[in-house]
């Protein structure tokens, strides 16, 4: 024995108390330490606790779920805009392109030649 009580390959939930006029360790005395000091709930308050767990969770899972597809959505609009602003910009560059050949079969043309009317009419 090494003063602390224990003697070695003992189990460490047993607590070694030796009898002072005994020298013999067979006439120890073996407490069993309680497991717990923690109070049990009973069995309803345990179904209790856990119905309420379980609700929260699926709220959760719920709220999650709706949050990504939340995200696909944006992410799908975003995406959306970006083609859209891309073909805008194409169209715009497209119609600047007809502007000036309009622009340019005006200008080559008679028809649309700019006549001074006051000097006809005299």
């Amino acid at each position: 024995m090494d003063g602390s009580g224990k003697e070695e390959g003992e189990d460490s939930t047993f607590t070694n108390i030796s009898l002072a006029d005994d020298i013999d360790h067979s006439a120890r005395i073996f407490y069993r330490r309680p497991k717990s000091l923690l109070p049990k709930m009973m069995n309803a308050d345990m179904d209790a606790v856990d119905a309420e767990n379980q609700v929260e969770l699926e709220e959760k899972t719920r709220l999650i779920n709706q949050v990504l597809e939340l995200q696909h959505t944006l992410e799908d609009l975003s995406a959306r805009v970006d083609a859209v602003k891309e073909e805008n910009l194409k169209l715009k560059s497209e119609n600047q392109v007809l502007g000036q050949y309009i622009e340019n079969l005006m200008s080559a043309s008679s028809v649309f030649q700019t006549t001074d009317t006051k000097s006809k009419r005299k």
